[in-house]
């Protein structure tokens, strides 16, 4: 056996690819050539050469249009995502640099009430990192979505998943102020309507530590403590939700903390995939995030 023999990659004819996977997504020569700037008979004339050196017919000519062969289907796919990847690459060089994707997922209440308003800080110091933001209601599946790290709310312990704790979030009583002026004792919020999370627990933890008798519960359940908050500003009844994620409408005052009575039930935590590997961007990311965490647990 000759050792010193290696596998030569046969030269690609790339306009002829570029050709065919238009006119395959086109079913005709002329939009594929309208959109590659060029003329029908240059198209046709690549894809032909294409057919030639593959010995295989791609198209079916038509009078009036394509239609693809079953070697033609078989080619389109990989050859369609391969353009798509070459451009994602493409478009990841700006300014002399190499922008780096980072897909992050959040809870949508920590997303709209904490994140947003420093990730300006975070893009300042890392001009070249893309973030792609998502938020859900705490259900997520990092691997069916593609995402690097997900911030959650919880214990710490999901399957598989690496989590680096960042701050707790206590829940107390919020609402609007012309049902605030109406609670001058913790058990008058037992007279209120009182909007629930689907964690069936908070209302009974935060009575306790009221050291006020718990009501029966009725009333809306909402999958997001944004929505229920909305509610709350809206009149609709009193809800339990974090102080620290609402700071602009308690600021604002268009929402009022009646009491400084708190029950807690779990802290947000930045996770990711065991089986991911660690990108510079999710570095970055990790230690920047873990920066604020910690300005938010200790404040100057």
């Amino acid at each position: 056996m000759n050792l010193g023999l290696h596998m030569v990659r046969p030269h690609l004819p790339l306009n002829a690819l570029r050709a065919f996977e238009a006119s395959a997504r086109h079913l005709s020569f002329t939009r594929a050539a309208i959109e590659l700037c060029v003329t029908q008979a240059a198209v046709s004339h690549q894809v032909k050469l294409l057919e030639e050196r593959l010995g295989v017919a791609l198209f079916r000519r038509l009078p009036r249009g394509l239609l693809i062969t079953e070697e033609g289907l078989a080619l389109l796919p990989t050859l369609s995502a391969s353009f798509d990847r070459m451009a994602d690459m493409l478009e990841r060089f700006s300014g002399g640099g190499v922008r780096e994707v980072l897909k992050l997922g959040a809870v949508g209440t920590l997303a709209v009430g904490w994140l947003l308003p420093r990730l300006p800080a975070f893009h300042a110091l890392h001009p070249f990192i893309d973030l792609r933001l998502s938020t859900n209601n705490n259900r997520v599946d990092l691997a069916a979505e593609g995402l690097d790290y997900t911030i959650r709310f919880g214990n710490g312990a999901w399957h598989d998943t690496e989590a680096q704790a960042l701050f707790a979030a206590p829940l107390s009583v919020l609402c609007a102020p012309s049902i605030a002026a109406r609670l001058k004792h913790p058990e008058d919020v037992g007279r209120q309507t009182l909007l629930r999370s689907y964690r069936a627990d908070e209302w009974p933890g935060w009575f306790e530590q009221a050291r006020a008798p718990m009501p029966a519960l009725r009333g809306m359940v909402f999958d997001s403590s944004v929505l229920m908050v909305e509610a709350a500003i809206q009149g609709a009844g009193v809800a339990l939700a974090p102080p620290l994620m609402f700071a602009r409408q308690l600021n604002d005052a268009s929402l009022v903390q009646p009491f400084e009575i708190y029950v807690t039930r779990g802290s947000y935590w930045l996770t990711r995939l065991k089986s991911r590997g660690v990108t510079p961007a999710m570095r970055a990311f990790s230690a920047w995030i873990a920066g604020m965490a910690e300005q938010t647990r200790h404040p100057a």
